[in-house]
């Protein structure tokens, strides 16, 4: 009855994800016309995803065993400063050209796992809840770059680096293909991999895991060094793209991935999920922040959107959680 039960609701939120998606682009192309699915703001938007879809699959690794990471941000923003120092030459170690970009790739994925690390470390270790755990190191971590530059941005980073945020590869961003392939890895490796199909039972039921023989704190540790991993990554997108790293850049994609996750059918308690419904959710908010660019909105009024976006999502899950069990009942009763 369990397994019918998520079958019937992964369904059932599939069906609305997808429906509500459709909805979404057909108003935004009736609404705007061109200036929405031209093909420069279609670049543009696919220029940004990436970075955004990073955060999101970060954040939905960390719900799939019942957890959250607060720290993405902060990581990524911190991995990018420590990045540009080297890319701009204050910490190459007398490297240029082709070598310094890739001592600062590996120094970037080095403190991503670190920091992921240190998040499943203290979670998995000292039995913190993750929330408490990853609003600490979020602090530690925004300190960490704050210290290191004294608040101002880091800039002038070479220009190998910085085209590779430009580059696009059969006219497409070259960061975007990055980010598909990222996808359709991890999307593999949780469908069909022992390690992903570990990860589910954990999350789903950490008890039962342990009884599996399934050693539940390994499996924490590696889902947020791989956390820490995504969020390094989207951190050197953004340092691509922009040029510069900074103590704060990006804060407001931290709420936009607990709603990208949440309609994205990934719930919060672990166990249920899907990459391709998570993909499908990121298109669908790339749409509304194009379109609330296009109609000039305030960050203010962006940020009161997403929160009501939020409440009224988890209510609507839970509304169609009581349905569905509902209906399963009346149905073994018969």
């Amino acid at each position: 009855m369990i397994k019918l039960r998520k079958r019937l609701n992964e369904n059932l939120n599939r069906s609305i994800l997808i429906g509500v998606t459709v909805c979404v682009l057909l108003v935004s192309g009736v609404a705007f016309g061109n200036s929405m699915y031209s093909a420069r703001n279609i670049q543009s938007m696919a220029f940004q995803i990436p970075e955004f879809g990073m955060f999101a699959l970060a954040m939905m690794l960390s719900n799939l065993i019942g957890g959250i990471d607060l720290s993405i941000i902060a990581n990524a923003n911190t991995v990018a400063i420590l990045t540009a120092y080297v890319l701009n030459g204050t910490w190459a170690l007398g490297l240029g050209g082709s070598a310094r970009i890739l001592f600062a790739i590996f120094l970037a994925i080095l403190c991503s796992v670190a920091f992921g690390g240190f998040n499943g470390f203290l979670i998995s270790q000292t039995a913190a809840p993750p929330l408490i755990a990853t609003l600490g190191t979020m602090t530690l971590f925004k300190g960490i770059g704050m210290a290191i530059t004294g608040g101002s941005s880091v800039g002038k980073i070479d220009k190998g680096f910085a085209l590779l945020g430009k580059l696009l590869i059969a006219n497409v961003p070259f960061v975007f293909w990055v980010f598909i392939i990222t996808a359709a890895v991890l999307g593999v490796v949780l469908w069909q991999t022992g390690f992903g199909r570990k990860l589910y039972l954990y999350g789903e039921n950490a008890t039962t895991s342990r009884f599996s023989g399934i050693h539940n704190e390994k499996m924490c540790m590696w889902t947020f060094i791989l956390t820490g991993l995504l969020a390094g990554m989207a951190g050197l997108i953004i340092l691509s793209r922009v040029n510069s790293a900074k103590v704060g850049y990006g804060d407001s994609y931290l709420l936009q991935t607990l709603i990208v996750c949440v309609i994205g059918g990934i719930d919060p308690n672990g166990g249920k999920g899907k990459v391709g419904d998570v993909l499908i959710a990121i298109v669908m908010m790339q749409i509304m922040s194009s379109a609330f660019t296009i109609m000039a909105l305030s960050p203010y009024t962006q940020k009161l959107i997403w929160g009501v976006m939020l409440t009224l999502v988890l209510g609507l899950n839970h509304l169609l959680k009581n349905y569905s069990m509902k209906k399963l009942l009346k149905a073994s009763t018969k």
